[in-house]
């Protein structure tokens, strides 16, 4: 959660963000991945993570790559979280709407 003076502190949540239409809306967006040619020539498989500040309004901003592996994978990852429309619930704690930090994992797998 983000205090008032911009600094963010770990409180526990009484609900995370949730996108309306819960898994299998936001699956629609994910499901856009593109597996880079670079990464797929160089063998390059793993795990992106990408964090986004949610508002107390559902938007969406921020985007930073946490967790990259490189190959353009870590690049395809912020295009596809930047494509996922702004209709967030915000996070709660009690009744309130907090500003969070968010966290999406991208998998890359080559199919063998």
């Amino acid at each position: 959660m983000q205090s008032p003076a911009g600094e963010w502190t770990r409180l526990h949540l009484t609900q995370p963000p949730l996108f309306l239409g819960g898994d299998p809306a936001l699956a629609q967006y994910m499901s856009k991945l593109n597996y880079p040619p670079a990464a797929e020539s160089r063998n390059i498989q793993g795990k992106v993570v990408v964090s986004f500040v949610v508002d107390t309004l559902g938007r969406a901003s921020d985007y930073k790559v946490l967790l990259g592996i490189g190959g353009g994978c870590d690049e395809e990852a912020l295009r596809i979280c930047r494509t996922i429309p702004n209709q967030w619930l915000p996070a709660r704690i009690g009744s309130h709407a907090v500003v969070v930090k968010h966290e999406l994992p991208f998998t890359f797998r080559l199919a063998r």
